[in-house]
C-alpha cells in the first residue's frame, strides 16, 4: 500500500478575477519510508502540491488518498485529526511559539491527542528532543536558541506525533551552509532509523542530492522523476501534458 496517491489532481486558485492554475493533472504514487525531493523553480506549484499531500488545502478536482483512504471530501475536523496522528509538519521559518519552551513546543500537539497521557507525553518529548541533540535546551525559548537549534526543535515536534509522513518545506532556507548540511542529516538518520516518510518541497541542490526520490515539477505539470541507483540517479523525462494527459509514477 502506498502512503500518499495523489490521483489526477488539478488546483486551481481565484486571483482576483481571475483562476490562475497552480497544478495540472498530477498523478503521483509515494511509497513508504522514502526520502523524497520535490523541486521546481520558483511559482511551479512543489509547494501547493506539498500542502495537498498534507491535507491543508484540497484539490480542485482529482483525489488525495493517505495510507490508502480517500481523504478528498473528509471534513476539515477529520482532515485536522489525521495531521494530529499521521502527518508531522516542519517549515522554513520553523514556526515555534515563543511564549514556550522547547519542550513546551514539542509537547504542544499532543496536548490535542486524548489518546497520549501526560506521562507518554513526557517521554515523548524527552526522548525527541534527546534524538535531535537538544535535551540540555528543553528549558529554552525559541529566542534563547540558534536557527539550527529551532529547527531540531521543529523537527523533534513533528516527529512526537509519531507521523507515517513528515512535510517538510524548504526546510533549510534560513540557516546557513554548515546548519543546513547538519539538519539535512539528522532528517536523512531519522529516516533510516524510524522508516518514516520524509517529502520535501525544496531549491536546496543538497536536498536533492541527499534524496532517494526525485520529482521535478514545472508549470504546475510533472516535468521529470528520479530514483537514485547507487551514486546516481535513474531519471525519466515527462512530456508536457495537455488538459486531459495523464502521467503516473510509483515513488
Amino acid at each position: 500500500m502506498y502512503v500518499v496517491q495523489v490521483e489526477n489532481v488539478f488546483k486551481d486558485y481565484l486571483l482576483g478575477d481571475q483562476i490562475v492554475q497552480a497544478l495540472s493533472n498530477i498523478t503521483l504514487q509515494i511509497q513508504r519510508g522514502v526520502f523524497l525531493a520535490i523541486s521546481g523553480p520558483s511559482g511551479s506549484g512543489k509547494t501547493t502540491l506539498l500542502n495537498l499531500i498534507g491535507c491543508i488545502d484540497m484539490p480542485t478536482e482529482g483525489r488525495i488518498f493517505i495510507e490508502g483512504q480517500d481523504v478528498t471530501d473528509w471534513s476539515s475536523d477529520q482532515l485536522a485529526d489525521l495531521r494530529a496522528r499521521t502527518i508531522g509538519f516542519i517549515f522554513q521559518t520553523f514556526n515555534l511559539l515563543p511564549v514556550l519552551s522547547a519542550a513546551e513546543n514539542v509537547e504542544y500537539p499532543l496536548l490535542y491527542r486524548r489518546d497520549v497521557s501526560k506521562a507518554e507525553r513526557l517521554r515523548r518529548v524527552a526522548y525527541f528532543l534527546d534524538m535531535v541533540g537538544l535535551a540540555r535546551y528543553a528549558g529554552q525559548r525559541p529566542n534563547q536558541l540558534s536557527g539550527g537549534q529551532r529547527q531540531r526543535v521543529a523537527i523533534a515536534r513533528a516527529l512526537a506525533i509519531h507521523p507515517t509522513i513528515v512535510l517538510a518545506d524548504e526546510p533549510t532556507a534560513n540557516l546557513d551552509r554548515n546548519t543546513g548540511t547538519e539538519i539535512l542529516e539528522l532528517m536523512r538518520d531519522i529516516n533510516h532509523k524510524l522508516g518514516t516518510t520524509f517529502i520535501f518541497s525544496t531549491h536546496d541542490q543538497r536536498v536533492v542530492d541527499m534524496a532517494d526520490r526525485l520529482v521535478r515539477i514545472e508549470d504546475g505539470s510533472l516535468r521529470e522523476l528520479g530514483i537514485r541507483r547507487g551514486s546516481g540517479w535513474g531519471t525519466v523525462r515527462l512530456p508536457q501534458l495537455g488538459e486531459h494527459g495523464r502521467t503516473g509514477v510509483t515513488q
